[in-house]
């Protein structure tokens, strides 16, 4: 099946739109699964490969990769046409995935980690763009709906699936498993998928791609390697030159953008309302989630003593409340509903969520954990795809692409400065916590906090458990406390975002003609 040059709104069959959907959604699973599906089996890689003053480059190195590829993705797609773009990164993204189950050192897997984001950036864009190319954004709201429940179900049970996969074979399995969905959803993209073309010549904004890695990788790393315990003094020479970096990248970037003829995040579209508010809220949002989220599982197996199977369990209510709230306000924008309500009641319910996590302790109850993190996910499933959806009803077809990886990027952003950012202050408080819980008291045990395992905590005199058990308990809770100030940032954002009605078709909307062999009865979208 083939399509030329632009938006293909009312020229599918209802058939053909099932099927491109079903290989989108498997391309937005795999992309969403590996940014927590690490997270139950960390313990167990530092465990086995060392390096525990690196644990959230696991995460961070995949985040921030996704994150600096996603405009990219999407300016290219815009460019030269999404079908060929979002193969290619399936391929990147097998090929990661491949790399990094071989891993032997720590190094190494956070390099391949890096190698996977690049390919998960443009999983991510490619089926939220190719989305907007098929579907009205007045019909969109069930279908984005569905994704941001396929995002709930990967984010919440990637951590779920990575402990069934650590404790049943390896942690390596967390990372192979994506190789048989991988090969399914090329093979589904490049049957069904039509191939939109664009015959213009144009102009790749490399300078703005150059500028924007070395912008935002340089504060990440300002970020996550910087402070007492960690690996560089904040007044450290390396932590100068990586502020300094960030700082001359990112206003390089935007130097680079204001010139470039055709520019990989174009600054006119901050000119528009809707854009700036969802790029502001989604990147607050996406601190404080990943940041928190990366935390629950060390705290349910390090202080609740679960399993890194039943850590993932334990997480399924924050699983549900992000799920059924994603396809239910997906149902009722496509219903009429206005999307604007859905991210003010989305960031007041995180608000309350974090608030109640940030007392978690030794003592707190699993009904009571259950209920914190359920509301944290109705909170969620309110706001994540409901802010696509914003962006791409304020722009014309021209700029969706580039529009809606322009709001992800500020999202992941945010995700990854969060995960740094928290990580951080984690392992800056941690050592504080345990002397204050240790006391006077020796140690009684070989252990160090770099390379704290459960087993090497259990080799240790109860005391000496307790007290640690106590500490992570404290440092995990103080993480939380971080967040709420953002959540709270992101609540009084949300009240910003405009009301507006949303389109029966893209703003602008060039002809297309699709060639196929299909002679179902072409279906209006507005019986969808």
């Amino acid at each position: 099946m083939t399509a030329t040059s632009g938006s293909l709104v009312g020229t599918l069959t209802q058939r053909q739109i099932w099927l491109i959907y079903s290989g989108l959604v498997l391309g937005m699973f795999l992309s969403s699964l590996d940014q927590t599906i690490v997270s139950t089996a960390l313990p167990t890689i530092v465990g086995d490969l060392g390096g525990a003053q690196h644990i959230t480059w696991i995460v961070t190195s995949y985040l921030l990769s996704m994150t600096v590829s996603t405009p990219l993705w999407g300016k290219f797609g815009d460019l030269w046409g999404r079908k060929i773009f979002f193969q290619l990164a399936i391929g990147i993204f097998l090929v990661g995935s491949v790399l990094a189950g071989l891993s032997a050192t720590m190094g190494q897997l956070i390099i391949f980690r890096g190698i996977q984001g690049i390919g998960g950036g443009g999983l991510l864009i490619g089926a939220q763009s190719i989305i907007g190319d098929i579907i009205a954004p007045r019909d969109r709201g069930r279908y984005v709906g569905i994704f941001g429940a396929m995002f709930g179900v990967a984010t919440v049970g990637g951590p779920l699936l990575g402990g069934w996969l650590t404790e049943s074979y390896t942690w390596r399995w967390i990372f192979y498993i994506n190789i048989p969905f991988g090969i399914l959803a090329l093979a589904v993209t490049a049957v069904v998928l039509p191939k939109t073309t664009n015959r213009t010549n144009h102009v790749v904004d490399y300078l703005g791609v150059v500028l924007l890695t070395i912008g935002a990788g340089s504060l990440v790393l300002f970020c996550s390697l910087g402070g007492a315990g960690n690996t560089f003094a904040w007044s450290s020479g390396p932590e100068i030159a990586f502020g300094a970096a960030g700082v001359l990248g990112t206003v390089g970037f935007l130097w680079a953008e204001h010139r470039a003829t055709e520019p990989i995040l174009p600054l006119r579209l901050f000119t528009n309302r809707t854009f700036s508010v969802v790029c502001a809220v989604g990147f607050v949002v996406g601190f404080a989630m990943f940041g928190a989220m990366t935390f629950l599982p060390v705290f349910l197996q390090f202080v609740k003593g679960v399993s890194v199977t039943e850590s993932g369990v334990h997480l399924l209510p924050m699983m549900v409340g992000l799920f059924g709230t994603s396809i239910l306000s997906g149902q009722l924008i496509a219903r009429g509903s206005s999307y604007r309500k859905y991210p003010i009641i989305g960031t007041a319910l995180m608000v309350v969520g974090l608030v109640l996590l940030h007392s978690v302790s030794p003592e707190t109850t699993t009904w009571r954990l259950a209920l914190d993190m359920f509301i944290f996910g109705v909170g969620l499933g309110c706001v994540m795809q409901v802010l696509v959806l914003a962006v791409q009803n304020a722009l014309e077809w021209k700029d969706l692409g580039v529009g809606t990886s322009g709001a992800t990027f500020f999202r992941s952003i945010g995700g990854t400065f969060g995960t740094a950012v928290f990580g951080a202050i984690y392992v800056n408080v941690l050592p504080g916590h345990f002397s204050t819980a240790l006391g006077s008291t020796p140690v009684g045990c070989k252990l160090t906090l770099a390379a704290l395992t459960k087993e090497a905590l259990e080799a240790c005199p109860v005391h000496t458990q307790a007290a640690l058990t106590s500490a992570l308990a404290s440092s995990v809770a103080d993480v939380f406390t971080w967040t709420i100030p953002f959540a709270v940032v992101a609540f009084g954002l949300s009240w910003l975002l405009p009301a507006g009605e949303l389109r029966g078709a893209p703003a602008t909307s060039a002809d297309v003609v699709v060639e196929s062999d299909d002679a179902a009865e072409h279906v209006s979208f507005d019986a969808l």
